[in-house]
């Protein structure tokens, strides 16, 4: 497949947008971003760790000093965030984007982890939820949710804390052992969803552990395995 990039250009198609991509496969987890669209997991354990970087020049420095050091100019209008110049973004990756500099970059950000075989939740949502709500609001108040219904919890905290500002949208992913059954007609709605709850996300005590290999490990413990941030091709 061919993209004619200076055609877009010429009919005016400069616009951009933010991506994160995530793959499940069995118990790892590998998540490609550029812009600020986060993706979070939320544990069996009830640790939360970020599966993205923001890539907002307000929050992010090493973002900054990359795109002074490649030609770009980062300022503040009167109000709002630090935007770089020419072209007035306030992140420094993205898709698109063709009427800013060559230092706005679509190359992602890329982890890679592995849960433990109690699995997790992943919460990836766009910067209207993540601008109204911290990490830890928006995995507290879906916890024992189902998936469609802790996405449409979200998104509905997001709008009572600050309306419909930017786009709101949240999507939620759990990941399950396959030998639970939590759709299994012997057992109610409701006990589908206590069931649920008690899978991935009740509480812990810091004290804890389970026992891996004959050694000491966190319930729900997340082992890293791939980290790539840097904005090179």
């Amino acid at each position: 497949m061919s993209l004619n990039i200076s055609g877009c250009v010429d009919s005016g198609e400069v616009s951009g947008t933010t991506a994160t991509l995530v793959v499940v496969d069995g118990f790892t987890v590998t998540v490609a971003s550029v812009g600020d669209s986060r993706c979070i997991l939320d544990t069996q354990g009830g640790e939360l760790q970020l599966l993205t970087v923001d890539h907002r020049l307000e929050e992010n420095v090493e973002e900054r000093e990359r795109v002074t050091a490649s030609g770009g100019e980062v300022g503040r209008l009167n109000v709002g965030p630090l935007r770089c110049w020419p072209g007035g973004l306030c992140l420094s990756r993205s898709i698109g984007d063709m009427d800013v500099g060559e230092y706005i970059v679509p190359v992602p950000h890329v982890k890679q982890v592995k849960l433990s075989s109690v699995g997790g939740r992943l919460i990836m949502a766009s910067d209207g939820i993540w601008d109204a709500l911290s990490n830890e609001a928006a995995a507290k108040s879906c916890r024992g949710l189902p998936a469609e219904l802790a996405a449409k919890l979200v998104v509905k905290q997001a709008l009572k804390k600050c309306g419909l500002k930017d786009d709101t949208t949240c999507v939620v992913v759990d990941i399950i052992p396959s030998d639970h059954h939590l759709t299994s007609p012997q057992l109610s709605p409701k006990r589908n969803q206590n069931k649920l709850k008690s899978l991935l996300f009740r509480r812990r005590s810091h004290s804890s552990v389970g026992k891996v290999g004959g050694k000491s490990a966190s319930i729900g413990s997340v082992e890293e395995l791939f980290e790539e941030g840097s904005a090179m091709l």
